[in-house]
């Protein structure tokens, strides 16, 4: 479970982000999951969960998971088709059936709330 490893970077993130702005406290934390990213969402609340457990910086914070739609681009045409959903059968364009996923492959911290 290689979420563990991304929480720990993420506490230690947000340590320094505490420090630099002279917060005691993290009250929310706002993360960007990419549906390409390989990062199981459940996984990766769990973890904070634990972690943020044993952090009196972080402890009680609210971990806010945001998940964009995927990107599919079409070989044939370039059209790209946003989905909620897997990947598509097929460009709703032209037909054609090889697409390839454009980015969602991100893990970005958007917005944190400290006091």
């Amino acid at each position: 479970m290689h979420e563990i490893s991304l929480v720990q970077g993420l506490l230690q993130q947000l340590s320094d982000l505490a420090a630099e702005n002279e917060a005691s406290k993290i009250l929310s934390v706002t993360m960007e999951i990419g549906p390409q990213s390989g990062i199981v969402a459940d996984s990766f609340r769990f973890g904070f969960e634990i972690l943020a457990a044993e952090s009196e910086l972080v402890k009680g914070a609210n971990l806010i998971i945001e998940t964009p739609a995927a990107r599919y681009a079409c070989t044939q045409c370039g059209h790209v088709v946003e989905t909620a959903d897997g990947k598509p059968d097929g460009c709703p364009a032209c037909g054609d059936l090889l697409l390839f996923p454009q980015g969602g492959d991100d893990l970005i911290l958007r917005q944190v709330e400290m006091e």
